[in-house]
């Protein structure tokens, strides 16, 4: 029998083989797009804002690309995980940084206002980041697990961790953040079977809260007050991001020639799409826009073919998460929303957001695999 030379062949009785033959293709493919824009769109915005601030021109840039590539493996390494150990290395890691995040409130790192990092060496980390996707997998398998077993009291569990992560959450404070993990629990028990009555219960408990947060919170006040009546505060960066959308048009000034992230301290940051806007234009922004898209209605796709709950309740989760923390942060950049401090996934700087972006997604990976007939994960059965 010929054999083409040049055809890519992995054998499917080796690690990387089995892996091969099960990933979902495509999503890998979108991720790995998602990265490199996000890569060029960092070497377009941080030298300025680095210079601005008395720094090394690239100083942004080699912290973000020394991390890139262990956040790759962090991807990687989890796609190669079937469903159970995935669920141990999720509960385990779950475990780890919740009593990181416990400890931001005992020894913190303040940041304007704000108590979410720890300070390790050479480097700043905010554990919250890591927690919100692997709390997403805990949760999945306790709802699951309680279906199977009714003497299995998973939903007051979920309950009780829930409420835990949103106090420390709420305390540091980290609105966006609070609310991104309830809606992804919120969604979780909704597909788990959750009664209307229950629905109706926690959407009246969830805009309560947000009125009280409104009120008892100044800076969420502000940013709300900001929003609707843009002449009662300081607006300034996002009628820059709306001015830099604007400047770019349809295909954009072109790299490197926009003027938005000479004045925008967070350009490197939260408001990254605007750089992109201006720089590469309407074109550019719908991409990246579609990529995300294209992620999300993926893996949907890829889990409804199943009858795995834990596989249908973690992934759902994970994409929830995916999706909203993009949408939040391109609707804060065109002001379709208060501003909100939530980096753009795989675009935004920041380390702790890289890795647990990569956490998220890689695990998606993982329980998008096709298991047809056999297992092709990394730990397989014999």
């Amino acid at each position: 029998m010929r054999t083409d030379p040049y055809r890519f062949h992995l054998s499917e009785n080796s690690i990387a083989g089995r892996w091969w033959a099960s990933i979902d293709r495509w999503t890998l493919a979108a991720l790995l797009l998602l990265i490199g824009i996000g890569a060029l769109l960092l070497f377009a915005a941080s030298p300025a804002v680095a210079e601005r601030i008395g720094l090394d021109s690239w100083h942004f840039v080699k912290r973000q690309m020394t991390l890139l590539p262990l956040a790759i493996f962090v991807m990687l390494f989890l796609s190669l995980l079937d469903p159970k150990p995935l669920r141990l290395v999720a509960t385990a890691g779950f475990g780890l940084f919740f009593c990181l995040m416990v400890l931001t409130m005992i020894v913190p790192l303040e940041i304007n206002g704000a108590k979410r990092w720890l300070s390790l060496p050479g480097f700043t980390l905010q554990p919250s980041e890591m927690v919100k996707p692997l709390f997403a997998v805990v949760t999945a398998w306790l709802l699951a697990h309680s279906r199977e077993r009714k003497d299995f009291p998973g939903y007051k569990i979920s309950i009780g961790l829930l409420c835990c992560v949103l106090l420390i959450l709420l305390k540091q404070p980290d609105v966006g953040m609070a609310t991104l993990v309830a809606v992804t629990w919120f969604t979780q028990l909704f597909l788990a079977g959750l009664s209307l009555a229950w629905v109706f219960l926690l959407v009246a408990g969830g805009l309560t809260v947000a009125v009280m947060a409104y009120f008892t919170l100044p800076h969420v006040a502000s940013r709300v007050d900001r929003f609707l009546d843009p002449n009662s505060g300081d607006t300034f960066q996002v009628d820059r991001s709306l001015e830099a959308f604007a400047s770019g048009g349809f295909l954009g000034r072109g790299p490197g020639e926009g003027v938005v992230k000479q004045y925008l301290p967070d350009a490197h940051t939260d408001f990254i799409f605007a750089v992109a806007g201006e720089e590469m234009g309407l074109m550019a922004c719908l991409v990246i826009l579609g990529l995300v898209v294209f992620i999300v209605l993926r893996g949907f796709s890829r889990i409804l073919q199943g009858s795995n709950l834990f596989v249908l309740l973690a992934s759902a989760g994970l994409l929830v998460q995916f999706g909203m923390q993009a949408w939040i942060n391109m609707a804060s950049t065109l002001s379709m929303m208060p501003t909100k401090g939530m980096t753009l996934p795989f675009m935004s700087y920041g380390g702790s957001s890289l890795l647990g972006v990569a956490t998220m997604t890689g695990m998606v990976l993982a329980l998008t695999k096709s298991r047809k007939n056999t297992q092709h994960g990394l730990f397989k059965k014999p």
